[in-house]
């Protein structure tokens, strides 16, 4: 274990049982239909990696890059996009996948954002919805786990760039990203 993480909170073993839960899900509901996946950059990788290797539905996929958070452990509220799809998506169905849903801010933003070009769905996939944070009204259509208001890392979840490389998800201890707890 990492010297900055206070304890493990999945292991390798539980994320891949989790991630074979969601691609069971998504292969069921989305059989038959045209599936674009959009992977949000950078955090999502390493999960959407996992699972789209376990996707069996025809789909294609691309990645969005976009933030709220910069170098930061809180939300700015402001999102931008730095790389948008190259994907046309005119009546697909869409698929985002990103690391955590926290605030909503950035997942709301881009839901709306890739709705505008007339897809027939837009759905989210999460690996981790920590609903306690939620500033905007939205929820994921699939999700990995709840969470409870904790910093975590790993997995590719990052603190200020780092920590994505850790094969597991573990808590960040609090003096690691100085705020007052």
């Amino acid at each position: 274990m990492h010297s900055d993480v206070q304890r493990i909170l999945y292991s390798e073993q539980e994320l891949s049982a989790i991630t074979d839960r969601i691609a069971e899900k998504i292969n069921e509901d989305y059989q038959g239909r045209q599936l674009v996946v959009v992977g949000i950059l950078k955090g999502s990788v390493v999960f959407l990696a996992d699972l789209f290797r376990k996707l069996t539905v025809d789909c294609t996929l691309d990645f969005m890059a976009a933030s709220s958070y910069g170098n930061s452990a809180v939300s700015s509220g402001e999102v931008k996009i730095t790389k948008d799809i190259s994907t046309d998506i005119r009546n697909k169905d869409v698929l985002i996948v990103e690391d955590i849903l926290d605030t909503g801010n950035t997942l709301s933003y881009i839901k709306k954002y890739l709705g505008s070009f007339s897809p027939s769905s837009v759905k989210i996939c999460t690996l981790f919805d920590k609903p306690c944070r939620r500033l905007k009204p939205i929820t994921p259509d699939y999700y990995g786990a709840a969470i409870e208001d904790l910093f975590i890392v790993g997995y590719g979840l990052d603190y200020a760039e780092r920590y994505r490389n850790l094969p597991y998800v573990g808590v960040l201890k609090p003096e690691t990203y100085n705020l007052t707890v």
